[in-house]
Parts: structure tokens; C-alpha cells; sequence
């Protein structure tokens, strides 16, 4: 081991450790002993070349169902998409029809009201519900799933299926409304929309099997969360209508 000189010697420590005029001690011998061993500690090569501990191998962690315990799997399982269920597919294309309606409602909103209140209100509900289409194609791309299937025309879809859609004589009417009347009956079909999306994802997660993509999982909670925030604010708006104003 190389030893590192330090920058006074044996007698110059003790030179060191004499008295100054004033009584005040410039160093203790311990203290400098102790400093030169701290010095060649840090300089010795044994100490450089310390062998490193070895990285533990990852642990992959398989979180359980509710109220089940996690699972350790081998260092050596790859990530891959979980099983999907017919009943996945089935929520979100219809889910991709249900948000089309409700960007075709919002989109009646600049021309039939001026309602500064509802305008905000659609703008938000238009926005997040596009980028959702966006998501849930991109969803049943990634998996192989047409999304073709989900387009069918407004015209032919089965409204039995479909938990909160507008008739095509709601939506009729709300196309001929103008000002407060459309307001109201916008509020109103939008509820009884949204409503129905909670219904949707609900059926989803009774459905053994399903929800269990992580993916959808959050996109459907976070769906739900939402809307369900939104009906607030819509029952909120119909409650300030004045008696004479509902139609």
C-alpha cells in the first residue's frame, strides 16, 4: 500500500502541538493521527478496488384481485398485453358510438344558445370525449379489434343497446330548439346520456371476465368518475331555471 506523505512531519507535529503565545493548542497529536489515517484510508488502493455487491435479479410482482394476495413470478416473464374479453370489445365500441352522440350534441351548441355556462360546459364534455374516440380506436387497433364495427350510421343502430341514447326525436327536437328551450332539453338528454354510460360501465364490470385490461380499467373509471361530476354540474344549471323557462 502506497503511503501518502502529508505535508509536515513527526517534528514539525510536535512543533505544531507547542503553545502559541496566546495558550491556544494549533492541532492535538490525536487529532492529526486521526486525520492522517482517514487520508490513507481514502488513498489506499484495497480500498479502491472494493469489490461492488452484485445487483439483486429484478422481482416481477403480479398485483392480485381485490382482496387477493400478489403473486412473485419468475425474473424472467415479459410484459405482454393481458387476455381480453369478448365483453372489452363489445364496451368499447359501443362506447365509441355513445361519445359520438355526445359530440354531435355538443356541436349544436354555438348556433342554438348563448348560454355562456353551457357553452363552457359543452367545449369540455366535446374535447374529452373526442380525445376518449381517439383513445378506445387506437385500444381495438392495437389488439386486432375492427374498428369499423363501431360505425355503423346513427340511422341503423339498435337504440335498445345502446343505455342513454337520445331517440332520433330527441335528437330532432333538440336540433329544432333554440335559446333556453334548448338549453333545457340539451341538459336533460345530456343527464339521461350520461346516465347511461355509468350503466354501461357498470355492466362491464358485473361481467366475469371483463375489465380486467388495465388499460380499459382506468379509461372506464376515469369515465365514470367523470360523467358522474358532470351530471352534478348539469342538474346544478337545471335547478337555476326559472318555472316559466322549462319547457
Amino acid at each position: 500500500m502506497k503511503i501518502l506523505r502529508l505535508g509536515f512531519s513527526w517534528r514539525q507535529m510536535r512543533a505544531r502541538h507547542r503553545p502559541s503565545p496566546d495558550g491556544a493548542r494549533m492541532c492535538t497529536v490525536g487529532t492529526c493521527i486521526f486525520v492522517g489515517a482517514i487520508v490513507l484510508l481514502m488513498y489506499s488502493p484495497s480500498a479502491a478496488r472494493s469489490p461492488q455487491v452484485p445487483s439483486a435479479k429484478p422481482v416481477v410482482v403480479q398485483p392480485g384481485a381485490p382482496g387477493m394476495p400478489s403473486k412473485t413470478l419468475p425474473s424472467s416473464t415479459k410484459p405482454s398485453l393481458p387476455p381480453r374479453s369478448a365483453a372489452d370489445v363489445k364496451f368499447m365500441q359501443g362506447m365509441i358510438l355513445h361519445h359520438a352522440q355526445a359530440v354531435e350534441m355538443t356541436a349544436m351548441i354555438p348556433s342554438h344558445t348563448e348560454n355562456r355556462e353551457l357553452r363552457s360546459l359543452g367545449a369540455r364534455i366535446s374535447s374529452s370525449q373526442s380525445d376518449e374516440i381517439k383513445f378506445m380506436k387506437r385500444w381495438l387497433t392495437v389488439r386486432g379489434e375492427s374498428v369499423a364495427n363501431a360505425m355503423p350510421t346513427m340511422a341503423v343502430m339498435d337504440m335498445a343497446m345502446m343505455p342513454g341514447m337520445l331517440t332520433p326525436e330527441q335528437m330532432e327536437a333538440l336540433k329544432k330548439a333554440k335559446g333556453k328551450e334548448f338549453d333545457h332539453l340539451f341538459l336533460v338528454g345530456m343527464i339521461q346520456h350520461h346516465n347511461g354510460a355509468l350503466t354501461m360501465v357498470k355492466d362491464l364490470f358485473d361481467t366475469a371476465g371483463a375489465g380486467q385490461d388495465a388499460e380499459l380499467f382506468d379509461f372506464a373509471t376515469d369515465a365514470d368518475n367523470s360523467q358522474r361530476a358532470e351530471i352534478r354540474i348539469m342538474e346544478d344549471m337545471l335547478k337555476k331555471e326559472k318555472p316559466e323557462e322549462k319547457q
